[in-house]
């Protein structure tokens, strides 16, 4: 597998995201904790999200920088919802991938390699995105809040706060993330314990737009039938 395909699903590779509206003007002086918890205040309030994404991983383990781009769907499980989280990454650069999960089972469709490994939901259990953006998950709680390394570009109109896990992790070190004064998160940087850097910019961000209850789209959406011919991998 190669370096894209795992920070692709590492990240999916935490964070994140959260990418919300909340209508609160951030003042200058607004501490990271206090960016954090508006942040996951308004992310409770949401049961479902999508996403236009660009990533890019570099790294003295992955020689050049890789790129990749595509649409991600999360459904988020919670209070008041008889399904458990779910998300969906489709990458259409720079090879088509279907990274999706249905609660119960997580495929990884590899179209360069003709080939779909599934393994058991619950082993993302410990992706702390993945727990994140689905509602197992809580920013306040599962991390150290603390300022950035380095200001951002204040012509960006985003806050830039830093976590760490608080938990040890095998593949995050530590995550940036720039939230706008409407509480949106445009940009991701997740670090990992070999310096390999992996930078998610998002756009077209909209909240609540897909219905948990409709069987018919829920199905869809994250459930994937890979094409004839596909090997598949059980683990």
């Amino acid at each position: 597998m190669n370096t894209l395909r795992i920070n692709s699903f590492s990240i999916i590779s935490f964070f994140l995201f959260s990418l919300l509206f909340s209508g609160i003007a951030i003042a200058t002086e607004e501490s990271p904790e206090a960016t954090a918890t508006r942040l996951q205040d308004r992310y409770d309030t949401i049961h479902s999200l999508t996403f236009d994404f660009v990533q890019t991983t570099k790294g003295q383990l992955t020689g050049r920088p890789r790129k990749g781009r595509g649409q991600a769907f999360f459904v988020k499980e919670g209070k008041g919802l008889d399904v458990p989280g779910k998300m969906r990454w489709n990458y259409s650069d720079p090879d088509k991938q279907v990274l999706v999960s249905d609660g119960i089972n997580f495929s990884m469709y590899f179209d360069s390699l003709s080939q779909m490994i599934i393994t058991p939901a619950k082993t993302l259990q410990h992706d702390l995105t993945y727990s994140f953006f689905t509602g197992a998950g809580n920013l306040l709680q599962d991390f150290t809040i603390l300022p950035p390394d380095q200001q951002g570009d204040k012509t960006e109109q985003t806050k830039t706060i830093k976590i760490i896990p608080k938990a040890k992790h095998s593949q995050v070190a530590s995550i940036h993330l720039w939230v706008t004064d409407e509480s949106l998160i445009r940009r991701i940087e997740i670090l990992d314990h070999f310096d390999t850097l992996t930078v998610l910019n998002f756009s077209d961000l909209k909240v609540n737009t897909l219905d948990p209850n409709d069987d018919d789209l829920m199905n869809k959406l994250f459930n994937f039938t890979p094409p004839d011919g596909t090997e598949i991998i059980k683990q």
